[in-house]
């Protein structure tokens, strides 16, 4: 049973996704104003996940070079293809998942070090979290900006896909 914490990452995941429906591709390379497209952003979520998950926490070589080269944080905006972006995606995400599953309450709350960096991997899934959330409200918002109606209009089914499960 992954940790609950996990669970809420995978939630976000799918309320990220659910946010996208019906999205055209051509919408989602269009910028507007100085945000990046939301084809970019399913790229830059998908790096900080390779990031995190494959790269700092288990030392892997990352599965695309190009989600470190173009999609990094700084990384200047483009307009790359969805379906190509959801490709990458995926693939990072069935090469994290494993990996995440077997994560306690005891491997999220230790620090670590790599490099010169020193952090909590919780503090990382965290972040993952809110950073899903953070750029579902910028595609809604360019959603709204390119004239598309009926989005959606709250947070799913949390109580049955991802309720509170409290943990030592």
């Amino acid at each position: 049973m992954p940790h609950p914490l996990v669970d809420q990452l995978r939630f976000t995941r799918t309320e990220f996704w659910r946010g996208l429906d019906d999205l055209a591709e051509t919408d989602a390379v269009v910028r507007v104003g100085p945000a990046n497209s939301i084809s970019w952003s399913v790229g830059h979520l998908a790096w900080q996940e390779q990031r995190y998950w494959l790269i700092r926490m288990q030392g892997l070589e990352p599965v695309s070079q190009r989600l470190v080269d173009e999609f990094c944080f700084g990384c200047p905006g483009s307009t790359p293809p969805l379906a190509e972006m959801r490709g990458l995606w995926d693939q990072v995400v069935a090469a994290a998942d494993p990996f995440l599953d077997t994560l306690t309450t005891a491997d999220l709350e230790r620090w670590m070090t790599v490099g010169d960096v020193t952090f909590q991997p919780g503090s990382l899934m965290h972040r993952t979290i809110y950073h899903y959330w953070f750029h579902l409200g910028e595609a809604m918002g360019i959603r709204q900006a390119l004239g598309h109606s009926d989005l959606q209009q709250f947070v799913g089914n949390i109580d049955d896909e991802a309720p509170l499960i409290p943990w030592p």
